[in-house]
C-alpha cells in the first residue's frame, strides 16, 4: 500500500431530460471542466481528518469507526459516508487524512457532491490498492449519493465518473457516450441556489394529483432527449436549439423554472440564441443556452445584462482521473 493518492472528478452539466429521467426516461449529461481534487493520505491513529479549505473546514477529526454516526454537518457527509461505504465494502486498518479541493462553488449546481464523492472513492482505491472498473466506482458512489440524499438518478455519478457527454437512465441501466463535436454552448449561473430535493418533492405531488398529465410531459421529455442525441452527434446545432426550446416548455409546466431564469433565457434567445433552457433542477441554478459561433458574444452579454454570470467552463471532459 502506497501513503497517499490524489484523484480528481469533473462536474456535470445536463443538457436535457430533468426530473423525466427520475421516471425511467433517458437524459443527456455532460461532465464540465471545473474539478474537484482529493488527497487521501494513511496515518498511524484511528481518526479522519479532514481539510476542506473551500467550505472553511480545516482540522476536522473524527473517529473512523464513527464515520456517518452522529449529527453530520452539510460539510463533511458526503467525505463520511463515501469513506464508511468504501470501509465496508474492502476494510482497512488505521487512519486517514482527507484534503479536499475545487475549481468551482457548491452553490452552482455542477454536482460537486457527485464529484467529490467519485474522487475520493478512486482516491482510496488507489491509495489501498482496490483495483476498481469505472461501473464499481459508479456503483459505490451512487450507493452514497443515496445514502445521503434518499433520490437521485445517478446522472451526476455516471458525469463524474465516466466523462465526457452521455445518453444516461436512470440507476445507471444505460450509460452510452455520445459522440459530439465541441460544444457551442453557454452556461448562465442565476446566483439562486435551488433545493433539489424540494423541487423534487413538488413534482412528486404533482404527479400524485395529475398523474395521467405529468407523465404524458416525461414522455414527451424522453422522446426530445433521443432527438437531442441525434442532434449533438450530427452537429445541428439549429435543431438542438429547438428542442433546448421544446424541452423548456415542458419542465415549464412541470412548475420547475424560475422567474429570473426566464428572464436569462429570454434575453438570450432575444440576442440570436438557437434555443435555451435550465440545467439541472430549477427553481434558479444555471441556465443553458446554443448559440452560432457569431453570436456567442452577444448572447453572453445579453445574458449577464439579464443578471446571469456566464461561467466559463468546456465540456465533455476527462471523468475521474488519478494524478
Amino acid at each position: 500500500m502506497t501513503d497517499c493518492a490524489t484523484a480528481s472528478a469533473p462536474g456535470k452539466l445536463m443538457l436535457m431530460g430533468e426530473y423525466a429521467v427520475l421516471h425511467g426516461e433517458p437524459c443527456i449529461v455532460t461532465a464540465v471542466s471545473a474539478r474537484m481534487r482529493v488527497t487521501v493520505r494513511r496515518t498511524e491513529t484511528d481518526d479522519l481528518v479532514l481539510h476542506a479549505e473551500d467550505v472553511g473546514l480545516m482540522n476536522f477529526c473524527k473517529p473512523i469507526q464513527q464515520l456517518g454516526v452522529g449529527n453530520i454537518s452539510k460539510a463533511t457527509v458526503f467525505v463520511e459516508t463515501s469513506l464508511r461505504n468504501f470501509r465496508e465494502a474492502y476494510p482497512f486498518d488505521g487512519g486517514l487524512i482527507v484534503e479536499t479541493s475545487s475549481e468551482f462553488p457548491a452553490t452552482l449546481g455542477f454536482g460537486s457532491s457527485s464529484a467529490i464523492t467519485v474522487a475520493i472513492i478512486a482516491a482510496l482505491s488507489s491509495l489501498l490498492k482496490v483495483c476498481l472498473t469505472d461501473r464499481q466506482i459508479f456503483d459505490l458512489s451512487y450507493k452514497t449519493v443515496l445514502d445521503v440524499q434518499k433520490k437521485g438518478s445517478g446522472f451526476d455519478v455516471a458525469a463524474a465518473v465516466y466523462g465526457g457527454t452521455l445518453l444516461f437512465t436512470s440507476g445507471g441501466t444505460v450509460i452510452e457516450p455520445i459522440d459530439v463535436s465541441p460544444f457551442p454552448l453557454i452556461v448562465g449561473y442565476t446566483a439562486i441556489k435551488a433545493d433539489t430535493v424540494t423541487l423534487i418533492d413538488a413534482v412528486g405531488k404533482s404527479e400524485d394529483e395529475n398523474p395521467s398529465e405529468v407523465h404524458s410531459i416525461f414522455e414527451k421529455i424522453g422522446a426530445l432527449v433521443l432527438r437531442g442525441r441525434s442532434a449533438m452527434e450530427d452537429a445541428d446545432w439549429r435543431t438542438l436549439g429547438t428542442l433546448f426550446n421544446h424541452n423548456q416548455m415542458l419542465l415549464t409546466a412541470l412548475g420547475v423554472s424560475h422567474p429570473k431564469l426566464d428572464t436569462m433565457m429570454l434575453a438570450a434567445c432575444d440576442a440570436g440564441a438557437l434555443g435555451a433552457k435550465l440545467s439541472g433542477a430549477g427553481g434558479g441554478d444555471c441556465m443553458i443556452a446554443v448559440a452560432e459561433a457569431n453570436s456567442m458574444e452577444i448572447v453572453k452579454k445579453a445574458i449577464a445584462s439579464a443578471g446571469g454570470q456566464i461561467i466559463p467552463v468546456t465540456f465533455s471532459a476527462l471523468g475521474v482521473t488519478l494524478h
